[in-house]
């Protein structure tokens, strides 16, 4: 099992998700974030150019069996892009091992929990 955690811009959310839903991955967490990494964005505040410390993105998590994890990988790369070749900014991508999981409705735990 593995954790993917994926760091979007915000304007590809539903792009991404829906790819995700097509690749028959339907069970995410969507949390708004905020970072910067190499993207620097100007913005005009009060007739001022001013560069934000910090970027707003979206971050998901995508808990999944081993079998799914280069499907989530390549459908997130595919559908985040901003053109054919993506730009600075388009975001990251964290493959993490995942010990365990349970469902805590059903006590199940693993794979199956997924």
């Amino acid at each position: 099992m593995k954790l993917i955690t994926a760091i979007i811009r915000e304007n590809k959310l539903d792009q991404v998700r829906e790819a995700l839903i097509e690749a028959e991955i339907t069970r995410i967490t969507v949390s708004r974030v905020s970072g910067h990494g190499q993207q620097i964005r100007e913005e005009i505040y009060r007739g001022n150019r001013v560069i934000p410390n910090l970027i707003p993105k979206i971050r998901l998590e995508i808990a999944v069996n081993d079998t799914f994890v280069d499907v989530t990988v390549n459908t997130i790369i595919k559908s985040a892009r901003s053109n054919s070749q993506g730009e600075v900014g388009d975001g990251k991508i964290f493959i993490t091992p995942l010990e365990d999981c349970i469902r805590i409705r059903t006590g199940e735990r693993g794979g199956t929990a997924i």
